[in-house]
């Protein structure tokens, strides 16, 4: 079946079953699957939304999201959900590359939004109270359904930047984002008492397809908030008593450091799971002594790919936490490619690669880069060094990419440098991560002066034009940078 056909088993078999708690909002599987139709009839009869339409959501984690995401792809449209915290320029080119439709936001983030799709003549909904809006604009009119046996139909788009700067967009039909779902909901075992808790955003592969997607296929409890914070977090497990967690290791380190975290009740949870990379030993045994609890799992992935690939158990944290598990997950295959392109020996680097029925169709509009990132027979090159210890188990060593992963969050150098390269006084700049004691990496930029300027003023410049995430934390600034004979800054001795 298609993604949105599991809302409307749901509704059959679990009417009265808590489905969504947003806030004071409590929504049942019955009243979902009725607010998706009247809204994807609104899409359908109002704005014209036809199967293979994209449509860009710029909302953070409210019952709107889940009703408009799975509204549009009920209608066969491809749904693109964008990170809120970008800015009018980051939107621009998203909305233009995905050449959407419509634009759907709310009022939280609808001021960069509403920007970014006036400059494109693309029309655009603010979306605040959802069960009042959908009921408003619904009518009763016919309109086309996509076909329940349709899973290779494209359902999805999800925009993560690339080494050249520009976001990619990441291309999904439902087969593959239903095995991912799948995966995840077999692995940390989800069932109809099962109450997820989502606070990091639906606009990253894993929160939306793993948790979002996968509670669905099973009927579980979806506890949702527009953003994270340790309170929000201690908050909502003992307010709703929640199973289930996803979050980066950010998001435990801060809130391990919560004052009230050693009176709170947690014992609710029996999956507290981290994604984004790998958490140090001791920061797991800070974490674990924190919480009270030792149900910790690592899942290590690629967005590619599903998000999907491997992960260390509870069990395994005791002598192999910092690695990112033993075995590939359902219906998943991971291997470590040496520069020979063989199967790497025990502790001998190499390239991570994966394989299984998650995958990526494509990038969107991009066939250069889809074939750069796949091997010969399918499977996703990551981009990751790494090394299979003689237990088998799977350590990241470095990337490939100048991937800088901060709070478990991706943030692609040249992007960043691409900006600081467009104020009149930089000459030349290079951008790298740098550890981070909570955000496990940091941006620093090294900078190259041609006329004075202030780092204050480059921060102030960059604000405009980067989200928060984005933006360097560190400065240093040079007489010059190091260059190997062809040119090519030599990043590695800057780090």
């Amino acid at each position: 079946m298609i993604i949105p056909a599991y809302l409307a088993r749901n509704a059959r078999k679990y009417p009265d079953h808590e489905a969504v708690i947003d806030g004071s909002l409590r929504i049942n599987w019955a009243q979902l699957n009725e607010h998706v139709e009247q809204f994807a009839e609104h899409l359908a009869c109002d704005h014209h939304i036809q199967p293979g339409d994209r449509v860009c959501l710029v909302i953070p984690n409210t019952y709107a999201f889940i009703v408009a995401h799975f509204a549009i792809q009920r209608l066969g449209a491809i749904v693109a959900p964008i990170n809120v915290k970008l800015t009018a320029d980051e939107l621009h080119y998203i909305f233009d590359n995905a050449a959407a439709k419509l634009i759907i936001t709310c009022d939280m983030t609808s001021s960069q939004a509403l920007i970014a799709a006036q400059q494109l003549s693309i029309p655009a909904i603010a979306v605040n109270d959802m069960p009042r809006y959908a009921n408003e604009h619904s009518h009763g009119r016919e309109f086309h359904h996509l076909s329940e046996d349709a899973i290779h139909t494209n359902a999805t788009i999800l925009y993560t930047s690339g080494t050249t700067g520009r976001p990619k967009g990441v291309l999904f039909d439902h087969k593959a984002i239903l095995f991912v779902g799948m995966m995840f909901a077999t692995e940390m075992k989800y069932t109809l008492e099962s109450r997820l808790l989502s606070l990091m955003p639906f606009t990253h592969s894993a929160p939306l397809h793993l948790t979002l997607v996968g509670g669905c296929i099973v009927g579980s409890t979806h506890v949702i908030a527009p953003t994270f914070t340790p309170d929000l977090l201690l908050q909502l497990v003992q307010q709703e008593r929640t199973t289930h967690f996803f979050g980066a290791p950010v998001a435990y380190l801060l809130t391990a450091q919560h004052p009230q975290i050693c009176d709170a009740d947690l014992s609710s949870m029996t999956h507290w799971i981290y994604g984004g990379g790998p958490m140090a030993a001791e920061h797991a045994q800070q974490i674990q002594k924190a919480f009270n609890s030792d149900q910790f799992y690592c899942v290590y992935g690629l967005t590619e790919a599903g998000p999907t690939g491997s992960f260390l158990t509870p069990s395994e944290h005791a002598t192999k936490a910092g690695s990112v598990g033993q075995r590939a997950a359902l219906f998943t295959e991971m291997r470590v490619v040496n520069k020979a392109g063989e199967i790497a020996a025990a502790d001998e680097p190499g390239e991570i690669q994966i394989c299984g029925e998650g995958i990526m169709r494509g990038y969107w509009r991009n066939e250069q880069a889809t074939t750069e990132i796949m091997t010969a027979d399918g499977w996703i090159k990551t981009g990751d060094i790494g090394v299979r210890d003689a237990d088998g188990f799977f350590w990241i060593k470095d990337r490939m990419k100048d991937l800088i992963i901060c709070g478990g969050v991706n943030v692609y150098p040249r992007e960043v440098e691409d900006v600081l390269a467009s104020h009149p006084a930089v000459l030349e700049t290079a951008v790298v991560g740098v550890p981070h004691e909570q955000w496990g990496e940091t941006v620093k930029a090294f900078v190259v002066l041609k006329q004075p300027t202030t780092e204050d003023e480059l921060r102030e410049f960059v604000a405009t034009r980067l989200a928060d995430y984005k933006r360097p934390r560190v400065y240093e600034f040079r007489d010059e940078l190091p260059h190997n004979a062809n040119g090519k800054i030599l990043k590695h001795q800057l780090r």
